[in-house]
């Protein structure tokens, strides 16, 4: 169903919905027959949400197709990412509430470290602390390549964010450079299209001189680029469903995407206190809150089955809290999975909890990917989920006559 379709069927409501994310919250078992992350945390709050609820998975880009942070949460907006098709730049931008304008190319930027070859040793220069990559990022922002105006901003850690406004409109079709694995260089910079081709020369000057000025640094001495991306022009999440839009996250990215859909996002501290203060505080303004738990994530990509566990269990400690500020419709899932087993996002489908509303009898008693693979709500694409909310929460008419 299209997205101007849904907006057909909007029908007025007071209630409330909260959609919390936990970053990369599907994972694996790390022996087989054993349980997964999710499953192996002690989780009774999100237990007690099933029978009043259902559970099920959900793909958020198609099955066996790893998903970037990106697609999969613009999936959990209800925006199919195979549609609406964004590069990260764009949403690190609007993270940071940089002043993007039409025709600005916007790229995700990585400090990476490299040896004497050339070859990554560690990609996110282990994680180069805020505090250190801002003084790179003031350095790598004096280089200016003829053709364009060049703006380089920190977001967080070992992130930053590269602008070039050209002289005149040009095509943006470049692929990463980032080739996702240690022991071999950069990958070049290269149009994917030749009317792309003099954008993609004037980044690869840019990369020569970031390289040369970062040559001395002992960490962080290099960068890669990813999601080559333009401001688009898609239907906005307020006017398609109905709602006013509030989202709160610690990392830039998730506010970007937020924004770049219409929601208005706020900063937090990373932590579950601070997005359990921000609901309780907007709860009378907003009727959608879209709160982001980046913890999860981290955790699976450092292949840390454990800690991941723990996070689980730290939100499970914070539910009734969010429960107690008032949402009729409560979704809890995750954008991808990040099984700590492969230190990385994987294709598997995401377990999700949706409570309240109208339900039928939910035979899951807890909230894990077993359960939810013969749960109420099945097995289900990721932008299925935001509409079968906003109808729990009575917030759609009939289709048709």
């Amino acid at each position: 169903m299209k997205l101007t379709q849904i907006a057909d069927i909007v029908h007025p409501s007071d209630s409330k919905i909260l959609l919390l994310v936990l970053d990369g919250l599907g994972g694996l078992p790390l022996e087989t027959g054993g349980r997964t992350e999710l499953e192996t945390a002690r989780t009774p709050n999100l237990d007690a949400l099933l029978p009043a609820g259902g559970c099920g998975l959900h793909d958020p880009v198609a099955k066996g197709i790893t998903p970037g942070s990106g697609p999969g949460h613009l999936g959990l907006f209800g925006y199919d990412p195979l549609v609406y098709t964004i590069g990260r730049g764009v949403l690190e931008a609007l993270g940071i509430e940089f002043d993007l304008r039409d025709g600005d190319v916007a790229v995700r930027g990585n400090f990476c470290t490299v040896d004497d070859r050339g070859d990554i040793e560690d990609r996110r220069a282990g994680r180069l602390p805020t505090e250190e990559s801002a003084p790179l990022c003031e350095l790598l922002d004096e280089i200016q390549v003829p053709g364009a105006t060049w703006f380089v901003r920190p977001v967080k850690e070992h992130r930053f964010l590269v602008v070039a406004r050209p002289d005149e409109p040009l095509e943006s079709d470049i692929d990463d450079t980032d080739p996702e694995m240690t022991g071999v260089p950069p990958l070049p910079v290269t149009a994917r299209s030749e009317a792309s081709r003099p954008l993609a020369g004037m980044f690869a000057a840019w990369v020569d001189e970031a390289r040369e000025t970062l040559a001395s640094q002992p960490s962080g001495n290099m960068v890669l680029l990813r999601g080559f991306a333009q401001l688009p022009d898609w239907p906005r999440f307020p006017d398609v469903f109905g709602v006013r839009a509030f989202a709160a996250a610690a990392y830039p990215m998730y506010r970007g995407v937020a924004r770049l859909v219409g929601m208005e996002a706020a900063a937090v501290d990373d932590g579950l206190e601070a997005l359990a203060a921000e609901l309780e505080r907007r709860i009378d303004d907003y009727d959608f809150f879209f709160l982001h738990v980046k913890g999860t994530d981290k955790a699976g990509e450092d292949g840390d089955f454990d800690r991941k566990v723990a996070i689980i269990e730290e939100v499970d400690a914070v539910v009734p809290r969010l429960l107690a500020a008032g949402p009729d419709v409560v979704l809890v899932t995750g954008d991808h999975s990040t099984p700590a087993l492969m230190r990385s996002h994987s294709w598997h489908p995401v377990p999700f909890l949706m409570h309240g509303g109208p339900s039928r009898r939910e035979s899951a008693t807890s909230f894990g990917e077993t359960g939810c693979q013969s749960g109420s709500l099945g097995r289900l694409h990721s932008w299925e989920l935001m509409p079968l909310a906003a109808a729990r929460a009575g917030r759609f008419a009939k289709y048709g006559a």
